[in-house]
């Protein structure tokens, strides 16, 4: 069954599914910045585009360009940027 998630006004959607019993979202973000808090451990493949993401605690940003990918730890967040639209493939560890 699938999913559809809005934040932020609609600037980031995802659709929610599960595939060999593992949750993954697949989504868009529109340009600008946002924070996301997580509640377990993700893996984000950035799959269109470029997301710059600044976990949270630190202070330095690093791009991701399409292609690559970033862990997050359950229990914390990360800010995301992006210019211009990017999309992203989430697999929740």
């Amino acid at each position: 069954m699938l999913k559809h998630n809005s934040y932020f006004e609609g600037k980031v959607q995802s659709l929610g599914f599960e595939r060999h019993g593992r949750r993954q979202t697949s989504g868009v973000i529109e340009a600008g910045e946002f924070h996301f808090d997580t509640d377990g451990a993700e893996r984000m493949t950035v799959v269109s585009g470029e997301l710059w993401v600044r976990p949270t605690g630190t202070a330095e940003w690093r791009a991701y360009p399409a292609g690559t990918a970033f862990e997050v730890a359950a229990k914390s967040g990360f800010d995301v940027r992006a210019q211009a639209p990017a999309a992203y493939l989430c697999e929740f560890l």
